[in-house]
């Protein structure tokens, strides 16, 4: 799939990590599985596993190719490992039949990288995720009027979910008496309503406006005001795969760094896919204060001083 341009989003103060990338690829052990950045060096590629129909994470274009805030991400993940590497990356994309099965296909060995995935404890198991690359939050997108958001609104009434959603899960804890529907995907779930057969669907209020929004639903609305919770969204990576991890956690880290800085490319990038650009229209300063919240927690990124030279690639 083609890719931008992402030099910008990749400053130079990041390249000493391929040093410890390159201890952590060092054959030290025949026994040890073979890592995803050891895999990519070998086949050529990075997989990526997401939804064919979840926007604005991951969608397909009328050409058929993977577009969207994760597969943004996807490919400054792909530009890092080319930087460290030194070697081409093609990034694959691998269309899951239900949200269910990202991690899944991550755990199995199907896939490398799945993004925009809420953390959850069960996964948390067989799959290790990454810094968040945003924040979200359940709500519930019925008509306009229907509902006013409280759990006792929805006591008996068809609730559209994802199946093995957080969605799902916080229906039955709130409202035990509503009518769970469960369906693979959030574009089938918000399908169901828009023909009537559920009176409304409880999921991640960006992509649920996303989806309204580009089936021309005008009427539906998202309730209530307030979340009913509240959650970021990261990338897995396979369980135990430090060196990897470390990749995916210096490229988001690198995309929120340049957004703060102002660096065109990366504002553009963002604001396409959810920020005031986009169809989810997030206000420009909520995307800047969570991504100064993330960055609170890690080093922040600057390049590298004048003469200083970068540490060598790996792959050579």
């Amino acid at each position: 799939m083609p890719r931008p341009s992402l030099s910008r989003l990749l400053p130079a103060g990041l390249l000493p990590a391929a040093l410890l990338l390159a201890t952590s690829l060092a054959p030290a052990s025949a026994a040890r599985a073979e890592g995803v950045v050891q895999r990519v060096v070998r086949t050529g590629q990075l997989v990526l596993a997401g939804p064919a129909d979840a926007p604005p994470l991951v969608s397909t274009d009328a050409n058929g190719d993977a577009q969207g805030y994760a597969v943004a991400v996807a490919r400054i993940v792909q530009a890092r490992l080319e930087q460290v590497t030194g070697k081409p990356v093609k990034l694959r994309f691998e269309a899951v039949a239900s949200n269910a099965d990202l991690a899944g296909s991550v755990a199995s060995g199907k896939a490398d990288l799945a993004c925009g995935v809420p953390f959850r404890w069960d996964q948390d198991a067989s799959v290790d995720f990454t810094l968040p690359i945003g924040l979200s939050g359940l709500r519930l997108l019925a008509p306009s009027g229907r509902f006013d958001g409280s759990p006792a609104g929805l006591r008996g009434r068809r609730i559209g979910v994802v199946a093995g959603s957080l969605g799902q899960t916080q229906l039955q804890g709130m409202q035990p008496q509503a009518v769970s529907v469960p369906f693979a995907t959030s574009a089938a779930a918000v399908s169901a309503l828009v023909a009537g057969k559920v009176d409304g669907v409880i999921g991640d209020s960006l992509l649920l406006r996303s989806l309204a929004r580009s089936q021309n639903a005008g009427n539906l609305v998202l309730t209530p005001e307030e979340s009913y919770q509240h959650y970021a969204v990261s990338c897995v990576v396979p369980q135990n795969d430090s060196a990897f991890r470390d990749v995916v956690n210096l490229s988001i880290a690198g995309l929120m760094q340049s957004y703060l800085d102002g660096v065109a490319e990366a504002v553009a990038l963002v604001h396409r896919w959810v920020g005031p650009d986009s169809n989810v229209a997030v206000p420009a300063e909520t995307i800047r204060i969570y991504f100064e919240n993330v960055m609170l927690g890690v080093e922040p990124i600057r390049p590298l001083p004048p003469g200083q030279a970068p540490a060598p690639r790996l792959g050579n």
